[in-house]
């Protein structure tokens, strides 16, 4: 079980190998009402915050050009769109 703060949740297999969560809410928990949610010990990294941060990475030297730019399905995404 994996305690997500607002959820727990489950993670299994069915018998065709496709991934299922089992998921239910915590009790006193409505991230509708309240959206914000908290690590109680956040990495260095996570307290950096959603921000850029200058210097933090190198400059792209060699980006790649947009024409050879590529978006690709993920996992189970055959099933959503009912393709193969």
């Amino acid at each position: 079980m994996i305690d997500h703060g607002f959820i727990h949740s489950i993670y299994a297999f069915d018998p065709n190998g496709i991934p299922i969560e089992f998921s239910w809410t915590v009790e006193g928990r409505n991230i509708h009402v309240e959206p914000v949610m908290g690590d109680i010990e956040p990495t260095a990294l996570a307290r950096e915050g959603p921000q850029p941060q200058p210097n933090r990475w190198p400059a792209v030297k060699s980006p790649t050009p947009p024409s050879r730019r590529r978006i690709y399905a993920g996992a189970g995404s055959e099933l959503y769109h009912g393709k193969k």
